[in-house]
């Protein structure tokens, strides 16, 4: 249990977790499982059968799809301490997506049978597991939205925005973002080279600065501003 100790600290700064009952939180502790990835490392592939809800507690891991071409559609990078997985525990389907290891990653894992075990005879609490899937059902919406109605540069500078809020699931705004360039371009599905330019305005706008593998926050005003189309 020493391994356990540290994790309810943790899992407390995402805002879906620090708001559940305490014997829903005390419950998903104690079927809990710790698992390890290497980098790149799968966790599970599209048309793979359901395997539980997962929290990351380190790393992040790439959720997406591979098309036959091997061309990558990434939809997000989960981090610390996010949930993903809840879609199959619902509806008992196969995966969605694909979801391998960015890096070194350690995973909190709630199997299927128990967690499904749980919600047999706590049927109140599907509630709770309803809100995590409403949360990301919303956050898709707005993406598509975005997608149509807004120009590059701003659906970039509200997707650094909402990176930093956690997409609204932490209690602050993190200032440095540990987010490379190319997998932000595919979330965004514009071109590395449009991704490059429109940071680099940014930087010289004093909104962000750019080292190897991170972005760093440095006038949210101004990166909101961006964000609202408006010019410096």
């Amino acid at each position: 249990m020493n391994e356990f100790k540290h994790l309810p600290d943790l899992l407390l700064t995402g805002h879906w977790f620090s708001q559940l009952p305490v014997g829903l939180r005390d419950a998903l502790l104690a079927m809990a499982q710790l698992r390890r990835l290497a980098p790149g490392q799968r966790l599970f592939r599209r048309g793979d059968p359901p395997c539980g809800l997962y929290a990351v507690l380190e790393g992040a891991m790439r959720v997406g799809s591979i098309g036959e071409s091997g061309k990558e559609a990434l939809l997000v990078l989960v981090e610390p301490p996010h949930w993903f997985g809840e879609i199959s525990l619902f509806d008992g389907q196969p995966r969605t997506h694909d979801a391998f290891a960015e890096g070194q990653v350690t995973l909190l894992h709630l199997p299927q049978e128990p967690l499904l075990a749980l919600l047999e005879r706590e049927p109140r609490y599907w509630r709770e597991i309803a809100l995590l899937m409403s949360q990301k059902l919303r956050l898709a919406f707005i993406a598509l939205e975005e997608m149509s109605l807004l120009p590059a540069p701003q659906r970039l500078a509200r997707r650094l925005l909402m990176i930093a809020e956690g997409y609204g699931a932490l209690s602050g705004q993190r200032r440095v973002l540990h987010l490379a360039q190319e997998p932000l371009a595919m979330m965004l599905a514009i071109s590395r080279q449009t991704t490059n330019q429109i940071l680099k305005e940014l930087e010289a706008q004093g909104a962000v600065r750019l080292t190897y593998g991170e972005i760093e926050i440095l006038d949210p005003n101004l990166l909101k501003r961006a964000a609202q189309g408006k010019t410096p």
